[in-house]
């Protein structure tokens, strides 16, 4: 079966959708089925390109840069069309949002194959960036078009599909399959990258790592306010984006220059050290932006404890559930984070015994294989009720 994924972007570009992109497609791979990936380049200004990437095409087409957080692409219609034409999928598999899939709609060739929609996050109207709510006006039809004309649907969990308003017409397509990671791409790193992080941290400090876009909804100026009405904590902030220059600007406002690092991008190697040396992570996301969060999954893969934003009707709050995997308190609000990281650091006994809960929660239940079993009993409904489309 040939399945043809049309997202935002594909790593190196650093993002939860991108990295779950790719675990998906080299496990699908592995599974024998044929897979490729029509993206956008995350450097502007660049050609159109394939690449072969473990085995599996890649294309990424040209972007003039974004709008709303939105690549642009005047030419993704033109490579969609012929990628399909010389792939000749069975099925496209839209990784939303993404604006540039609605050029499908306008495409006979993408309109003869069975579509599903992985829904990994509504376009949230934010009350932290206006735009959005504004930009959704002319967003929603063509959304509503394509969600009209997919014959599936998959959301990450239960309570995201709850309270998702743009699904609500479109519930009975909808399934709840859990995103996954690969431990695969987790390893255990090497002894002397294990010592480099070490050196890293303050000693006699609770070690705190948070990673993730530098953007508004990511909540890191919240964490910066808690870990200064703390002590003995030092927090390391791993990720790129737009708000890094006021994020440096706010740690020296609050005065914790010695406890918080920005680190900017990092190798993989070198997340995986801190991942592996650090005592808690925490993820204090504002809005239902972030929908699931696949950073905590990788946090769970080493055996990390978790605090994170209890937001309603999204995904943290049920991935980390309370006391499980790790504790949730109220987005935004530091004081009460503030409180839940001094109780954790007088009491590294109950961090570690949590860890463990949540490494045996990762290989129970968001392994990358059960997304592949999920999402492959779908594709062959889909395919079998549809026809010879594709073939």
């Amino acid at each position: 079966m040939r399945i043809l994924h049309i997202g935002k972007y594909y790593p190196p570009y650093a993002g939860g959708m991108e990295i779950f992109l790719r675990d998906l497609l080299k496990a699908q791979r592995k599974d024998s089925l044929d897979v490729a990936a029509l993206v956008h380049h995350h450097t502007y200004g660049r050609r159109s390109s394939k690449e072969n990437i473990e085995g599996i095409p890649i294309v990424r087409t040209a972007s003039l840069g974004q709008i709303l957080y939105a690549p642009v692409s005047p030419t993704f219609p033109l490579v969609l069309t012929k990628i399909i034409r010389s792939f000749r999928p069975h099925l496209l598999h839209f990784h939303f949002p993404n604006p540039s899939a609605f050029w499908s709609l306008a495409l006979s060739e993408a309109r003869l194959i069975p579509w599903l929609i992985q829904w990994q996050s509504d376009v949230v109207p934010s009350t932290i960036d206006r735009r959005l709510k504004t930009a959704y006006r002319c967003y929603r039809p063509l959304e509503q078009r394509m969600l009209k004309r997919a014959q599936k649907i998959l959301v990450a969990s239960k309570p995201y599909l709850e309270n998702s308003v743009p699904l609500k017409p479109w519930i009975s397509k909808c399934t709840v399959v859990p995103l996954g990671a690969d431990p695969e791409r987790l390893p255990w790193p090497e002894p002397i990258e294990i010592e480099r992080a070490e050196k890293s941290w303050p000693s006699g400090c609770l070690r705190v790592l948070t990673v993730g876009r530098l953007t508004y909804y990511k909540g890191f100026d919240v964490l910066i306010g808690a870990v200064g009405r703390t002590r003995n904590t030092a927090v390391q902030i791993v990720g790129e984006g737009n708000l890094k220059a006021e994020l440096a600007a706010e740690i020296r406002r609050k005065g914790v220059q010695r406890q918080v690092r920005l680190r900017g991008g990092l190798s993989n190697r070198m997340l995986q050290a801190l991942f592996a040396t650090c005592d808690l992570f925490c993820l204090p996301s504002l809005e239902r932006t972030e929908a699931f969060g696949v950073v905590l999954l990788e946090a769970m893969r080493y055996g990390k404890p978790i605090v994170a934003s209890d937001i309603p009707g999204s995904g943290p709050g049920w991935v980390v559930q309370e006391g499980d995997c790790g504790w949730l308190v109220p987005p935004g609000n530091a004081s009460a984070l503030a409180k839940k990281v001094a109780y954790l650091a007088a009491n590294p006994s109950l961090c570690r015994e949590v860890g463990r809960k949540g490494r045996q929660n990762f290989n129970r239940k968001f392994h990358i294989q059960s997304v592949v079993r999920g999402v492959g009993e779908i594709y062959g409904d889909m395919v079998s009720s549809s026809g010879p489309a594709g073939s």
